[in-house]
């Protein structure tokens, strides 16, 4: 299982800022989700490597994931 949400931007510029915003609370969580930046849009996808599944943590920063977008 994976948590995995997509964001529209109006512009890759917009999107690559976010995307820099989610790897800043990834690294301070020392917890890195996939990240896939694209003109206009960004997919995030947490999920715990270690247990092959979900793990608080993993909403946790999903929910902090939905803060960088606001």
């Amino acid at each position: 299982m994976k948590l995995s949400r997509s964001f529209k931007f109006r512009d890759f510029a917009s999107a690559l800022a976010f995307t820099q915003g989610v790897g800043d609370i990834a690294e301070q969580a020392g917890h890195h989700p996939v990240i896939v930046t694209e003109w206009g849009k960004a997919t995030v996808t947490w999920w715990s490597h270690a247990i092959k599944g979900l793990h608080l943590n993993d909403f946790i920063l999903a929910a902090r994931t939905d803060e960088v977008a606001e």
